[in-house]
């Protein structure tokens, strides 16, 4: 684990560089995506770092105040516990999958030394104390205390320093510089929970006293003077080092899975929080005073040293979510309780009538009967917010009132407590529905059919509204290459008409819209026409016409093959139905009917072949039928052509 060590108490005198001293912020949260999990958290306040340890990327992401990444170090496999020298200056990290202990330059962070502590000693706890780095080691009841002596000229490690405690796993170590000549170790492996303090100032360890405390504590830490210990294990308790008497038992609500002391006692802790109630609790030096509980995340707390208060104690940091991408996290005013403000508006009201709003602002340290809160509302009317004034709490942190909204559509009522020394600030707003007067709205033509390439006038007649008088009209041509396009738009006239020309060359879905405004809701309407094609047809080979039979005919001789060539606007896939009849004498009889694909230029020709009879009457057309070849247009059928046969 880490300790408390003399950054804490120089924290003062070097306010100027603490990771306080940067411009204040408020509450904050930023991914750490450098790493994929988060094992052990330090704070170097001196430098304005925080060092968390990822076991499974190899690496310790280095990050300022704020959780922005400024550095990663690297090659350290599954590394685990960090610690810090006294003066910040070198950080210690536990590999526990190379066998040795690492030391950094936390000003540069370059690597300074490396410290083997004998193959398959897995070291995972390490700590600072008299100058030598105790680690724990080994695995489950293969597990021991060692030492790294930096005060030998050359250092040394030794091994097998547990002074008769058997341990279950490696054990986790605290020291506090303040409490010079003490170790405190606890065997986290084991439901007993033993707590081992060693007395090390001969240089060996000699156990001073111990005694078992139950569960399998998640995290430690020691409190400022360095003479008590609090532990996150079956509950979040203070010891007194000198005899491991409980000292104190703070309320929480759930298995507690992190823990840290600021420099003036506030104790500070995490819980596992299934329920989703609360996660993260300030706990004051007075006992009398309530936890202060936020809710950080909906995800469960991560267990292990994932919490810590910055050098100065004014802010906290947390590592959430580690699961997923880690979230580093700061609460910026932590001693304040968290004041939560709810507000609940009806679904929906008349517009112009009277409608009340209530809601609630409560916290852990309960706010007085008439504590102040201001109101805005915020609607079509005043959509950069309007004062409704100041309202009070009554009691059990209840408040009301009551407000006729001059405008429809959507009205937003929020509410907003300053805050004050003990309680932070908070903002909720509800969203009411109010009603608004349906207007009338119409557009012409729907149904009708035009020529191709028509100029057709469409109006849009609004009716009564408030303001508004503002109307758009759109048409949107059938087939996915045209879009749909804004083609009008502007304020009626007195008779409340708005009128565009549109040339129609498909079959098109015209939408007037009216936006709405403070008393008439948004309206729109559609009118949908359809737009034949044009069709040319020639017949090429006859050797000459004349008018007969009430036509024009073209002849033909009976050797000579017509060409029927169709002529239509071209589009992708464009069929054409090709149509001869022959007359019986009495009636047109239908003796040939084919589609034929048109080209991209939008033309077709077809040669009539076969021996024809002589002197029997024919005609020939072109069409378009919707649906044979594509949609875009309305049926349309071209004009016949008439032609016999002769010798």
């Amino acid at each position: 684990m880490r300790s408390l060590s003399a950054a804490t108490t120089l924290a003062v005198l070097f306010s100027s560089a603490a990771l306080t001293a940067t411009p204040a912020f408020a509450d904050s949260v930023r991914p750490v995506s450098a790493i994929e999990d988060a094992s052990d958290t330090v704070v170097d306040g001196t430098h304005q770092r925080v060092f968390i340890s990822d076991p499974s990327t190899n690496q310790i992401a280095v990050t300022d105040g704020t959780g922005a990444v400024v550095g990663t170090l690297t090659g350290l496999p599954q590394v685990r516990d960090l610690t810090l020298s006294p003066d910040d200056s070198t950080l210690y990290a536990a590999v526990y999958g190379a066998d040795k202990i690492v030391a950094f330059d936390t000003a540069t962070l370059a690597r300074t030394a490396e410290y083997a502590t004998g193959a398959g000693t897995i070291p995972s706890h390490v700590a600072y104390a008299d100058g030598k780095l105790w680690f724990g080691y080994g695995d489950q009841w293969d597990s021991g205390l060692g030492v790294v002596d930096l005060t030998a000229e050359t250092p040394t490690v030794t091994l097998d320093l547990s002074a008769g405690h058997d341990y279950a796993s490696p054990p986790v170590l605290l020291a506090d510089p303040d409490n010079p000549g003490t170790l405190v170790a606890l065997d986290a492996g084991i439901s007993s929970g033993p707590v081992i303090v060693y007395d090390i100032a001969s240089g060996t360890p000699v156990i001073r006293v111990q005694d078992d405390k139950g569960g399998f504590p998640h995290d430690a830490a020691l409190t400022p003077d360095g003479q008590n210990l609090i532990t996150a294990g079956s509950g979040l308790v203070e010891y007194r080092l000198s005899d491991l008497a409980t000292v104190r038992t703070f309320p929480i609500a759930s298995q507690p899975e992190s823990v840290s002391v600021a420099p003036d006692g506030t104790v500070a802790a995490t819980v596992l929080d299934t329920d989703d109630a609360g996660d993260t609790y300030v706990f004051a030096t007075d006992e009398n005073r309530p936890a202060n509980v936020r809710n950080l995340t909906s995800e469960w707390m991560p267990r292990g040293h994932l919490t810590n208060w910055s050098a100065d104690g004014s802010k906290l940091f947390l590592v959430t979510d580690t699961y997923y991408t880690p979230q580093f996290r700061v609460i910026d005013e932590p001693r304040k309780y968290a004041a939560t403000l709810k507000v609940n508006a009806p679904a929906s009201a008349p517009r112009a009538k009277t409608l009340t709003v209530t809601g609630t602002l409560t916290a852990n340290l309960a706010l007085p009967a008439g504590t102040p809160v201001t109101v805005t509302r915020t609607d079509l009317e005043s959509p950069n917010g309007k004062s409704l004034g100041t309202k009070s709490l009554g009691t059990g942190g209840k408040f009301s009132f009551t407000d006729v909204p001059p405008a429809g559509a959507k009205v937003k009522y929020t509410v907003t407590y300053a805050g004050d020394a003990t309680h932070t600030a908070a903002t909720a707003s509800d969203t009411v529905d109010v009603s608004r007067a349906t207007p009338t709205l119409t557009l012409n033509n729907n149904g009708k059919v035009y020529s191709y390439g028509q100029d057709v006038k469409f109006t849009a007649h609004l009716g009564a509204t408030y303001k508004n008088r503002t109307v758009e009209i759109w048409a949107n041509p059938y087939g996915a290459d045209k879009p749909n396009t804004l083609v009008k738009t502007g304020t009626v006239n007195s008779d409340g008409n708005l009128s565009v020309v549109v040339d129609l060359k498909r079959k098109t879905e015209l939408t007037a819209k009216f936006a709405g405004d403070a008393r008439y809701a948004p309206k729109s309407t559609q009118s949908t026409v359809g737009a034949k094609v044009s069709i040319s047809t020639s017949v090429s080979g006859a050797y000459k016409s004349k008018y007969t039979w009430n036509h024009t005919y073209l002849f033909f001789r009976q050797s000579k093959d017509p060409v029927v060539t169709a002529t239509l606007p071209p589009y992708g896939g464009r069929k054409q139905l090709l149509q001869v009849q022959y007359w019986s004498g009495t009636s047109w009889v239908t003796t040939y009917r084919e589609y034929f694909k048109l080209d991209s230029a939008g033309k077709s020709a077809v040669q009539l072949t076969g021996t024809p009879p002589k002197g029997v009457r024919f005609r020939v057309r072109n069409s378009y039928v919707s649906g044979s070849g594509d949609s875009v247009n309305t049926t349309t059928y071209g004009g016949w052509k008439y032609f016999t046969f002769t010798s």
